[in-house]
């Protein structure tokens, strides 16, 4: 990949980390307190700045096989996630992100929330649901910079281009006062999905003891693949979608950090670390297990036939197309039962 395309692609990506991250600290300065809210995303970012340390040394130490195993896997249930979403939203079967809608749901909640003042901070609720956004925003765009940037040995560049998005994104959203609404974030979306859901083929796959046909050149073919499938099965679910008139467009789950500016100090301290918890295994894991499990099979047939002497490149994309289409089918399933 050169510098170009790894710009490009972390860019992009970080784009929507950052509208989603901005919009969570806009309604929490515009409906309690400002300084509070600003206070959180400082903690956030000192708090991120330390994982990041910790993070990049432990990672540079790593071998590069190994290494390109562990992020293709990680990148393929992040990329799978982000395309499925996108790919249901284009099928009908989900309402498109609408960053001023989640925007309102905001305000709303945090309207209602008591306020209480704690450890020298005006509005708890603002600062924590500040910090929360923040740092778990940022832990995907921290993951996306390290893996790209070490696997390319571009990690200033990778940085570079976060900061940008960043940057322009916050810049933009303070600037008016509102989300930035006019993002078409599901398009966004969906061609970050195909990116990192091609990477992650290629990363993973290779690690696990495949030679890529053209070596890096797989990736010209890769993406084109990626994407040509997620655009058939966009169709197929239009299609059924279009023939199923008791199934409905569901709206977006509200991505909401809830809860009550009131509550105890222990009681919001296990609930913060359950939910920090709930955020690591969604994503390591990601929302369906059986993809994971799946992309851990491809990564184990593809290295048992690297030992056999058989061509083997072809195992994780063809796997990789048949968990999306799978997990696409469950969900689907799962909604027209409503």
């Amino acid at each position: 990949m050169n510098e170009i395309a790894l710009f490009i692609s972390v860019f992009i990506a970080c784009v929507v980390e950052a509208v989603e991250a901005t919009t969570i600290v806009l309604a929490a300065g515009t409906a309690r307190d400002w300084r509070s809210a600003f206070s959180g995303v400082i903690s956030g970012l000192v708090v991120l700045g330390a994982i990041i340390a910790i993070a990049g040394s432990t990672i540079s130490r790593l071998p590069l096989s190994f290494l390109r195993i562990i992020v293709g896997g990680l990148l393929l249930v992040f990329g799978v996630q982000w395309l499925r979403k996108a790919i249901l939203r284009g099928g009908g079967y989900k309402a498109l992100h609408d960053e001023e809608r989640i925007f309102q749901q905001e305000l709303s909640v945090a309207r209602g929330a008591q306020r209480v003042s704690r450890t020298g901070v005006k509005d708890w609720y603002a600062f924590t649901l500040s910090f929360k956004g923040v740092l778990l925003e940022g832990l995907e765009v921290a993951f996306i910079v390290l893996t790209f940037g070490t696997i390319q040995h571009r990690v200033g560049l990778a940085s570079i281009a976060a900061v940008s998005a960043v940057v322009m994104v916050a810049g933009a959203g303070f600037a008016v006062h509102k989300p930035l609404s006019k993002v078409p974030e599901n398009s966004m979306k969906f061609a970050v999905g195909v990116l990192l859901t091609s990477f992650g083929i290629f990363w993973g796959a290779e690690g696990s003891g495949a030679t890529w046909p053209g070596d890096n050149v797989a990736l010209l073919y890769l993406i084109p693949f990626i994407a040509l499938i997620s655009l058939i099965l966009v169709f197929v679910l239009r299609r059924r979608h279009a023939h199923v008139t008791t199934s409905a467009a569901l709206p977006e789950p509200p991505e909401l950090i809830t809860g009550d500016g009131g509550m105890s100090p222990r009681k919001t301290f296990f609930e913060g670390l359950s939910a920090f918890g709930a955020f690591w295994y969604d994503f390591i894991i990601g929302d369906d297990w059986r993809v994971a499990a799946g992309i851990v099979a491809a990564f184990l047939l593809t290295h048992w036939l690297k030992n056999a002497g058989a061509v083997n490149w072809w195992v994780v994309p063809i796997a990789v197309a048949s968990l999306l289409a799978f997990s696409l089918s469950r969900v689907v399933k799962a909604i027209t039962a409503h």
